[in-house]
């Protein structure tokens, strides 16, 4: 059965991949991720390929800033236009 790829399967991602034990407790769909540094340039460029590759959208270079990746709900609203 293939995983369904909705905003969980990105919050989840993010949580295994990017964040130590003591980030996780309070992390949520509006924690900051680019503008807290959590997320580095290098876990961005990372966290880019993911979205690419697993919800089949493509990023412009203009696109790849804080503006639609600094929180889970900004992601998924950048997702969600570019399946429109």
């Amino acid at each position: 059965m293939e995983q369904v790829k909705d905003k969980q399967f990105l919050l989840d991602y993010i949580k295994t991949e990017f964040l130590s034990n003591t980030e996780i407790e309070g992390f949520n769909e509006d924690t900051p991720l680019v503008s807290s540094r959590i997320m580095d340039s290098i876990s961005t460029i990372q966290l880019v390929d993911f979205i690419e590759k697993e919800f089949e959208v493509e990023f412009f270079h203009h696109e790849v800033d804080q503006e639609n990746l600094d929180s889970v709900n900004l992601m998924w609203e950048f997702i969600k236009s570019k399946k429109q």
